[in-house]
């Protein structure tokens, strides 16, 4: 008996020595070097509090923050900390005999990073990184530059077909290009980036000849090229197109699963280029004027849901199923995408600008009770949006919400969450960000700015995001007030970064864009429009862009200038300012008896916004320049507000009495 007693005394102490460990106190997370973490955990009432620093080299801090929640469940720890508006999740297990855990932290459900926690700190070198100069290769100028083998054929038509392999995960198929010759040339650049390659191409019956250079193919055509007349080329092509490895923001596949265990394939590309997955002129100038056909084959158990409608549905004898969907828009090569899976059909029409739009929406079966009462917010997005932008842009091409990465793709957006807010948080901290949901209505806003109106260059993609940030917060006023717009802009003004200027460089693609684009860009719009000071005007400025840029590609340069052109403003310093500097404009000011003086500092030469203040609570615009302004008064001031509209610092003269 009593040695029945000590073994069963030793099994629990060896249980308590696995799963009882002790977690209170310090851990450091030694994994990554460029970011400081230390969390301090303590046991009051046998439930597990604390606190956590979070300091980056290169990023805003948090020190002292309360941890969220601790759970330790047998070897397994899990840690809930909110993060500059972002509840975070780490998920971690002990390493055997170690006081190590490891695993690692999400967003939502998407896995971001890998984190090792100790209780030993490491060495890190905190230096804030100086901005190193962007560096280039041949072959970003052959994605990003509009070569000689590209300017001398304009984009008409894509018939893309091409079957899809899902179990070996390999796709096989062609595109036929037509084009119109804008120069009498023959040699065409196609682009198709590894590991997929270009197995033929024929005109005219006459297969052609071509090179490579990394993802880009030279064509040398037969046929004389003449001017004005219009040409096809079938690009036949196959391989494993690269997965991606962290959908959306690294292009590829997605190779997923349902919660059934069936396949849940879908694309993005943004950034990367659609050469990804299909042979195309991969720059983002051109766009095919009559739009495009795209034909995919998959095993018939599956549904095929790409861009436009769907216009023909084949049966084939080899267990097959080829959907035919028709794009009759200019569409941009990254709006192109393919969602295949187990999928449910549902419809929602909106009555709008233009007549009847059909809404269709293709989702997951465990998704499509939660579906219904989601995506009932698409009809409220396309009432505001088309109050402020006009009509929806592609009603020949219907609109369509479809699971699988939250994605801009084109009268096919891809969508993904079912919750209000970014993945459940509001990045305003206003609480307004919890009235919609950020997936559907910003990327569905994106069908007026970055489908309708396209960036030429990756360099102007501010022209895409900033806008589209924007209407976030016009989506929000249109439904719950002008003050709740305001308190969702100035919210999410507080992620503004200032390392580099919005603007990136050009002919290059210029993959290493800012975040910048998206809440400084917001907030340097909605800035502009206090300076404008006329809201039924800056809503004709809206749409007006929707109606001068419709179907259209566009440099940043046009969009400025329309804008000065339509508000009856000199507003080339406010964009260099804004646009090409991470400069915060700053007003400098003091008083001195019955004088108010002030300035701009922190500027660009010439910059001259008139701006919104109170002088003793009293209101008024005033006009600062570079130079010392000298407004007198009548009665001696004190105190200053600028209206909190403006994105702008201030600064108290030390000659202030």
């Amino acid at each position: 008996m009593k040695r029945k007693i000590l073994i069963l005394i030793s099994l629990q102490l060896s249980i308590y020595s696995l799963f009882g460990q002790n977690i209170t106190g310090k851990w450091y997370e030694i994994q990554d070097p460029n970011a400081d973490f230390v969390i301090n955990i303590d046991k009051i009432n046998n439930a597990y509090s604390g606190i956590y620093n979070w300091e980056f080299r290169d990023g805003p801090s948090t020190i002292n923050a309360p941890i969220e929640s601790v759970i330790l469940k047998n070897d397994s720890l899990l840690i809930a900390i909110n993060f500059s508006n972002f509840l975070l999740n780490f998920k971690l297990k002990k390493e055997d005999s170690t006081e190590i855990y490891k695993g690692f932290f999400y967003l939502g459900s998407r896995q971001l990073r890998p984190v090792t926690l100790s209780r030993s700190p490491i060495a890190r070198d905190m230096t804030i990184a100086p901005i190193v100069e962007k560096t280039y290769t041949r072959q970003d100028t052959l994605r990003g530059k509009i070569t000689d083998e590209r300017a001398w054929w304009n984009l008409m038509h894509y018939d893309l077909d091409f079957e899809l392999d899902i179990e070996n995960k390999f796709i096989k198929g062609s595109n036929t290009i037509t084009y119109t010759v804008l120069e009498s040339k023959n040699d065409m650049q196609i682009d198709l980036q590894e590991p997929l390659k270009i197995t033929k191409v024929v005109q005219a019956g006459e297969s052609l000849s071509f090179t490579r250079e990394g993802n880009a193919y030279f064509i040398q055509l037969k046929e004389n090229q003449i001017v004005g007349s219009s040409k096809k080329i079938e690009v036949y092509y196959e391989g494993n197109p690269k997965a991606a490895p962290r959908a959306p923001w690294d292009g590829g596949f997605s190779w997923e699963k349902d919660a059934n265990g069936k396949p849940f394939v879908f694309t993005s590309c943004q950034g990367d280029g659609a050469s990804l997955w299909w042979p195309c002129k991969d720059h983002m100038y051109d766009e095919p004027d009559n739009g495009m056909t795209i034909s995919v084959t998959v095993p018939q158990e599956f549904t095929a849901v790409a861009n436009g409608k769907l216009t023909a549905t084949k049966k084939n004898k080899n267990g097959t199923t080829t959907y035919q969907w028709t794009v009759v828009n200019p569409i941009n090569n990254y709006g192109v995408a393919i969602n295949v899976a187990d999928y449910v059909h549902f419809s929602d029409p909106y009555n709008g600008m233009k007549g009847t739009l059909a809404c269709d929406y293709y989702v997951l079966p465990e998704n499509l009770e939660k579906a219904k009462v989601q995506f009932k917010q698409a009809h409220l997005m396309l009432e505001a949006f088309e109050y402020w932008f006009g009509p929806y842009p592609f009603y020949e091409d219907s609109y369509k919400l479809v699971d699988g990465v939250a994605m801009e793709h084109q009268s096919s957006v891809g969508y993904s969450g079912y919750i209000n807010g970014y993945q459940g948080r509001d990045m305003s901290g206003s609480g307004w960000g919890l009235k919609f949901d950020y997936m559907l209505i910003h990327e569905s806003g994106h069908e007026w700015f970055a489908n309708n109106i396209t960036y030429k260059d990756m360099a102007d993609m501010w022209v895409h995001e900033a806008f589209t940030t924007y209407s976030e917060a016009l989506y929000v006023e249109y439904h719950y007030g002008k003050k709740a717009g305001e308190e969702y802009i100035k919210g999410i003004s507080h992620i503004i970064e200032n390392k580099i200027p919005i603007i990136g460089d050009y002919d290059v693609n210029d993959k290493d864009y800012t975040q910048d684009i998206y809440q400084k860009g917001a907030t340097i719009l909605h800035t502009l429009r206090q300076v404008i000071n006329d809201d039924e005007k800056w809503r004709a400025i809206l749409t007006g862009l929707n109606t001068e840029f419709y179907h259209k590609t566009v440099t940043s340069a046009e969009v400025e200038n329309y804008i000065s052109q339509q508000s009856g403003l000199n507003l080339k310093t406010f964009f260099d300012q804004y646009l090409r500097t991470v400069q915060i404009p700053t007003l400098e000011y003091y008083f001195e008896d019955n004088k108010f003086a002030y300035r701009w500092i922190n500027v660009v030469p010439g910059f001259n916004m008139p701006i919104k203040v109170k002088l003793d609570n009293k209101e008024q615009w005033i006009n600062p320049t570079t130079n010392w302004t000298h407004e007198y008064t009548k009665e001696t001031k004190n105190e200053l507000i600028i209206d909190s509209n403006f994105y702008v610092a201030s600064f108290k003269n030390m000659k202030n009495k």
